[in-house]
């Protein structure tokens, strides 16, 4: 995790900086969402099945896959992580090269025949499954989508050479569901989306990262805390965002606790950007 820097953190005596994305999936706070988004990973993955996890913008999607990645072990799981998918076609199969150690072919047909064979190997070979996790994939084109069932096909439609996680915004569920999907639609085997946090979930998460940062007293008085809750509602990143705001406008008057009008400030600023 990050050392906390500048005066704020000073003056609140911080030993890490507080609501860091960097925190180790073994510290990351227990919300029943959460748990839920990572169960089901884990099932696609013992499955090698295909999976559809959505939610908002900062809801904690990565977050659950990553923490769900994270127990695997290296020498039984190769993992394929595509960020954007902006590529085109030929991007999911170079991320899939790439990630197993080979150079991708140029042209597409003997791109395809490679990732087959490559994904083969890793199973017959290696004895390791291949996990294919695509971020960002309501951004997926219907040509995108094609390749994917198509990948997802072996052995007669008997196995799937490889577990599949779309990650995406709500709509890509949507999308997912329209007839000219239906092919794709009907492999994939889990679907799950993270909503926000309620209030009581809110408030464990604020204080949860806040003895992250070595603050085990209360440093958001609770009617703060529901307005901080009620701006984000209840969207991790969101939450993240409005709290370090508070906790800078409380450093700011000299106060040591944020208060409801450090947090109207810090609603203020956030609405203003």
């Amino acid at each position: 995790m990050s050392t906390p820097g500048g005066l704020w953190a000073a003056h609140f005596g911080f030993t890490r900086t507080p609501f860091s994305k960097s925190v180790p999936a073994d510290k990351l706070f227990a919300r029943s969402a959460h748990d839920e988004a990572v169960a089901r990973i884990q099932y696609c993955i013992a499955e090698s099945a295909l999976g559809v996890i959505t939610g908002e913008v900062g809801a904690g999607k990565s977050v659950a896959v990553r923490a769900a990645v994270a127990g695997l072990d290296r020498t039984r799981y190769s993992v394929v992580y595509l960020a954007n998918p902006s590529g085109g076609c030929r991007g999911l199969y170079v991320a899939i090269t790439t990630a197993l150690g080979a150079t991708p072919r140029f042209h597409k047909a003997e791109a395809i025949t490679q990732v087959a064979n490559l994904l083969a190997a890793e199973q017959a070979e290696r004895h390791r499954k291949v996990v294919f996790l695509i971020d960002e994939a309501h951004l997926l084109s219907p040509e995108q989508l094609e390749e994917l069932r198509l990948l997802s096909n072996a052995e007669m439609d008997s196995a799937s050479p490889f577990a599949g996680l779309l990650i995406g915004q709500p709509t890509l569920a949507t999308r997912l569901r329209q007839g000219i999907f239906a092919a794709l639609d009907q492999r994939i085997s889990v679907r799950y989306a993270i909503g926000g946090m309620d209030l009581a979930e809110s408030v464990g998460y604020l204080r949860h990262h806040l003895e992250l940062a070595g603050r085990t007293d209360q440093l958001i008085a609770d009617d703060a805390a529901a307005r901080l809750h009620r701006y984000a509602n209840g969207i991790p990143r969101a939450l993240n965002n409005a709290a370090m705001a508070g906790l800078m406008a409380a450093a700011a008057d000299g106060k040591g606790l944020v208060d409801d009008l450090c947090a109207k400030k810090a609603v203020a600023e956030l609405t203003r950007t």
